[in-house]
């Protein structure tokens, strides 16, 4: 059956008289005249069968129908831009991964290393979207994901990259003159991560502390918004030193008690089973896990034998 759909032309003039609110500026971007802005948006209601605009003689305003609808239209425009982008990134003599990645992971300690690897690999990119939770990559345009969790991901090839050791810490601003114990931090303001909702509970069961308020307190979504929240005397977060190491170097971020816990979930590579055998990507993962070995001082072939352990369930 024939889809009931315009046509683009139509679609992209609807685009953009809609964001100027103006046919004139339309006409101008779109480098056409006036009548064909005009008639490609006559063509368009008379095809959804609803008034888009309203005229007058001062120009042009959107109906509520027409601002509901150009949201819709322009986002999916957007989205149409981005998948031909790919296509022609991936067919035009390039080379790219579509990388998923733990925010402030990628921010922190990804995205000043990157560079080594493009250097060697000049005619390749490396897209970095954000994501924090597991997703089916038949669903999506990602090769590979780096995330923190347990490795149970159906379908996928995990490589374990390093756990995340985190450890209390405040601004010097919050607390008294120590030294402090875990049953001093009991009774302080806690930050929460909202991914990881148990940490707290589970880094005061390590030192052998009950806390009554070990789930109370802000929640936040990424370690970023937990440092800068921590920063401005809001409370203490449980963040890995890795990711704050300038915070701490400049002494903006202290560690009251110097402890951490296992909570038994790790930073891995994920790669779908149907993607192992991709080149690039193993090019990517080879100098991934040397990175990692360098990082965390473990020798290259301790990291390999890491890297090796893979979870492949369907």
């Amino acid at each position: 059956m024939r889809r009931k759909i315009p046509s683009t032309g139509a679609l992209i003039a609807f685009e953009a008289a809609a964001r100027h609110e103006s046919f004139t500026r339309a006409a101008e971007e779109l480098s056409l005249t006036q009548g064909a802005i005009c008639r490609q948006i006559a063509s368009l209601e008379e095809f959804v069968g609803v008034a888009l605009f309203k005229r007058a003689r001062r120009g042009v305003k959107l109906t509520d129908a027409g601002l509901s609808y150009s949201r819709q239209v322009a986002s999916r425009l957007d989205a149409v831009e981005r998948d031909t982008l790919s296509v022609m990134g991936h067919h035009a003599g390039g080379r790219s991964i579509e990388l998923a990645v733990v925010p402030t992971f990628a921010t922190r300690w990804l995205l000043p290393r990157l560079s080594d690897f493009l250097a060697g690999h000049p005619e390749a990119s490396v897209n970095l979207s954000t994501r924090t939770r597991p997703f089916l990559f038949a669903e999506t345009d990602f090769d590979a994901a780096i995330y923190f969790g347990d490795a149970d991901w159906p379908g996928t090839q995990a490589h374990f990259l390093m756990h995340e050791n985190p450890v209390p810490v405040c601004s010097p601003r919050l607390l008294p003159p120590g030294p402090h114990t875990a049953a001093t931090l009991a009774e302080a303001p806690l930050l929460q991560q909202s991914t990881r909702p148990y940490a707290w509970r589970q880094w005061f069961e390590t030192q052998g502390i009950r806390a009554a308020r070990d789930l109370h307190g802000p929640r936040l979504e990424l370690f970023s918004m937990l440092a800068q929240a921590a920063m401005h005397d809001m409370g203490v977060a449980l963040i890995p030193p890795f990711l704050i190491q300038d915070e701490l170097a400049s002494g903006r971020l202290v560690v009251p008690v110097d402890a951490t816990y296992d909570s038994g979930k790790a930073y891995y590579l994920m790669i779908p089973e149907r993607k192992t055998e991709a080149a690039l990507l193993g090019a990517f993962r080879h100098w991934l896990m040397a990175e990692i070995a360098a990082f965390v001082g473990a020798p290259a072939d301790q990291s390999s034998s890491a890297a090796n352990a893979s979870s492949t369930r369907e």
